[in-house]
């Protein structure tokens, strides 16, 4: 499970000096391109540099496997989304005849669909449309064919050879392009016109017209990495996503093409990886090839009991973007692991046992066994996919039968912290904070609440918790669209709940406890005004985060009174009123939060989510943006990866790896694109 920074933009993400590096005063900012709300971050990887040759080496084959499936996402969230990916990626590297003023236009919308991976907003699922028109595209594709632009395939996308081919391609993506009302959203959780929650996401996880009713019954093998399908007879079947076996005994199935090129640059890995390491690596070409569940399972026993220096994550992991919570989508990242604050934060994961006797639920839901969880502050070298440099926290593998029996791995990326609060800075706080005192606690403890937070959230929150024995798979199954939202709460409750707790104290993780824990305090108050601004139309909340930290701070506020809303000279803010009340109503919800899930209670979370997690004043929503806007801060952010150059010896080997970083967000996603559409390749290079 991800913990993402989406909402909580009012927080600077550095780690302070006690858990690692401070930033150099001067350093230049790592925003190197911003179009509209969006800001494009750069994320170093400095701990590159102490890797070994060989290690370096087997950092680049990863990453290329990485490179490999990220096309996967695009056609996961839309049916239209790699044909638009293609036509959009040629424009952009064929731009000679192109008016500059629509070139402009093209690339800037162009950046936003890879930065979202389509043309739907991340966070709130909501389709956002071009500032060019239909006949613009047209004129400016037509000009790029003339130029080169698709003569080659792209994948298992047939070359546009002619300017009638493109006229064809070009009116049968018009509407996934221009019509709000075609494919308006990607992830229905809330939908509307009398759909369920399935007919109203455009993502590709069930086709063929099929309801939620229809899924009633299903009983998946392929739960995770597999599309539903509707046959012409009414039946329902699977196509799983694989490579096929080399012996042709399992065939190829749904993104072969992504997955078999994946398998090579894994085999490469596989190659120059420790032993241990070199399992998991099989492990996971084992399942993409075969698509065998069991074969992802046995992939995740042995990732999850391995601590490399140079690790990864690469598969159908994440079910978000899956309006009924079983379908996984695409992703990857791989990183290095910055050894001085996992140090720090192993502390936490020895004293796990500690804190999940100290939890506020009933002892029948607490874990009395435990495998030590592994705990790393890593420097991404790449994310992929569906994986975003929002997520500042990843609690892995999701599989409960795996955490059970083997643990968990906590991911913390210490790289995009420090990247966010450079970009950030104050002004945030300045702006929505109610007082004087919240806002210079912010400024004196705020970094070190939120890293504190991502670390007991991801190390602590994810891994506690004993589930009822009939939920022998799991409590997902039982709580459906709502299972995401209440786990990253129960997480974030746990980190709310253990803040003031003395042991944190002794283990050297916390300096003043008591104003750390009131930063922390007053950050999940304010987050339920200022997150509103990611949702610039309707009053509803898709993104389970979002919904989460709105549930908090929502329910504390109408049942213990330790939060409040207020106005004030014309300006709504949402404020701590009684830090003690409020940790009361954090043990309240916690307590019920994780009956809820050890039980499967799918009406009681629906409930709590529907009256307190889901809907808003669109009045209140529209001042936040108001004010939000004049700060002149990105809204939302993407990310721009180190580039890893191979020096490749006679015999094939990779002799050395230089790191490298582009300022142009273009560059990398054509470069990207150019793995599969060689008349990319030069395109690439040059822009």
């Amino acid at each position: 499970m991800k913990y993402c920074i989406a909402a909580l933009i009012l927080v600077s993400m550095a780690l302070p000096a006690a858990y690692g590096q401070a930033e150099q005063a001067g350093q230049k900012s790592p925003v190197v391109a911003r179009v509209g709300d969006t800001g494009f971050l750069e994320i170093r990887a400095n701990s590159f540099s102490s890797l070994t040759p060989k290690q370096q080496a087997l950092a680049y084959w990863l990453q290329q496997a990485s490179i490999a499936i990220d096309p996967i996402i695009y056609d996961q969230l839309s049916s239209y989304g790699l044909r638009q990916k293609r036509l959009l990626e040629e424009i952009v590297a064929h731009p000679e005849g192109i008016d500059p003023q629509t070139m402009k236009k093209i690339t800037d919308f162009a950046e936003l669909f890879w930065a979202n991976r389509g043309n739907h907003d991340d966070y709130t699922s909501q389709k956002f449309l071009p500032a060019f028109t239909f006949d613009e595209l047209r004129a400016v594709a037509l000009t790029a064919q003339r130029h080169g632009a698709m003569k080659t395939a792209y994948a298992n996308l047939a070359p546009i050879a002619t300017a009638a081919e493109l006229d064809k391609e070009l009116d049968e993506l018009k509407a996934s392009f221009f019509d709000p009302n075609f494919e308006p959203m990607d992830t229905a959780k809330t939908p509307s016109g009398g759909l369920d929650i399935v007919q109203a996401s455009s993502n590709t996880f069930y086709e063929g017209g099929i309801s939620l009713a229809d899924l009633k019954n299903l009983q998946e093998a392929h739960a995770l990495n597999s599309r539903v399908v509707k046959g012409r007879d009414g039946k329902l079947r699977e196509e799983v996503y694989r490579a096929g076996t080399p012996d042709g005994k399992v065939p190829p199935g749904l993104y072969a093409v992504y997955l078999k090129k994946a398998d090579g640059y894994l085999e490469k890995a596989k190659a120059l990886a420790d032993p241990q390491e070199a399992q998991v690596i099989g492990d996971l070409i084992d399942y993409y090839q075969t698509g065998d569940f069991q074969a992802w399972l046995k992939f995740d026993a042995d990732w999850v009991r391995d601590d490399p220096a140079v690790d990864f994550a690469n598969g159908f992991i994440e079910i978000y973007r899956d309006a009924r919570g079983a379908k996984g989508s695409s992703q990857s990242f791989v990183s290095v692991t910055d050894k001085p604050v996992s140090e720090k934060m192993a502390a936490l994961a020895s004293n796990a046992a500690y804190f999940e006797q100290k939890a506020p639920w009933d002892a029948k839901y607490k874990k009395t066994e435990f495998s030590k969880p592994v705990v790393k502050a890593v420097e991404t070298t790449i994310e992929t996919g569906d994986f975003a440099v929002t997520t500042i926290g990843d609690n892995l593998p999701n599989e409960n039968v795996i955490r059970e029996q083997y643990g968990s791995k906590n991911f913390l990326f210490t790289a995009a912290s420090h990247a966010f609060d450079h970009a950030t800075g104050y002004a945030t706080a300045k702006e929505f904070y109610s007082s004087q005192q919240e806002i210079e606690r912010h400024e004196k403890y705020g970094e070190e609440a939120e890293d504190l937070m991502t670390a007991l959230h991801e190390v602590i929150g994810h891994g506690s918790g004993k589930l009822s024995p009939r939920l022998k798979n799991g409590a997902e199954p039982y709580l459906k669209e709502y299972f995401s939202t209440l786990e990253e709460g129960r997480a974030d409750l746990m980190a709310l709940w253990n803040v003031w707790d003395p042991k944190l104290k002794e283990l050297g993780l916390i300096s003043n406890q008591d104003e750390v824990a009131k930063a922390m305090y007053d950050s999940a108050a304010v987050v339920a005004l200022v997150q509103l601004r990611r949702v610039p139309k309707g009053n509803e909340i898709e993104e389970d985060h979002m919904r989460d930290r709105q549930l908090i701070a929502r329910y504390i506020m109408d049942k213990t009174g330790g939060i409040e809303q207020f106005n004030r000279g014309g300006k709504t803010y949402i404020r701590v009123k009684d830090y003690a009340k409020m940790r009361q109503g954090v043990g309240m919800l916690l307590s019920e939060l994780m009956r809820i899930k050890a039980e499967g209670d799918y009406n009681a979370i629906k409930a709590l989510v529907d009256k307190y997690g889901v809907h808003f004043d669109p009045a209140l929503r529209d001042q936040v943006m108001e004010r939000y806007n004049k700060l002149n801060l990105p809204s939302s952010w993407a990310g721009v990866y180190s580039v890893l150059t191979p020096q490749i010896a006679k015999d094939g080997q990779v002799e050395k790896v230089e790191i490298s970083y582009v300022s142009d967000p273009i560059k990398q996603y054509l470069s990207y694109g150019a793995m599969y559409d060689k008349g990319l390749q030069r395109q690439a290079t040059r822009n």
